[in-house]
């Protein structure tokens, strides 16, 4: 019983070691000509399975034709999956013009 427990809590704590963060960019037009940023929170559940309220990209573009979009799992967004155990699992959207 103890070396079960033993070896799970190992495998537990070398897959939140090895967990990484993920980046999704999108360029739009000829990207970002400027550096203004609005950055806004994708909310998920069940492990990003279901979207309950994901940011509009081009509405945070307002109105740009040059953009570029970054689409991360930070790691505040990570911490806060882990300590929910993935059942709300946030992404951050940063629009830069």
């Amino acid at each position: 019983m103890k070396r079960t427990f033993k070896i799970l809590s190992i495998a537990f704590a070398i897959s939140i070691t090895l967990s990484s963060c993920f980046t999704y960019t999108s360029v739009v037009g000829k990207g970002a000509q400027g550096s203004t940023e609005v950055t806004k929170w994708n909310h998920y559940v069940i492990g990003g399975l279901a979207p309950v309220g994901v940011s509009d990209s081009n509405a945070m573009a307002d109105g740009a034709t040059d953009y570029t979009i970054v689409t991360k799992q930070s790691f505040v967004n990570g911490l806060i999956a882990a300590l929910t155990f993935s059942i709300y699992t946030p992404t951050t959207t940063t629009v830069t013009k």
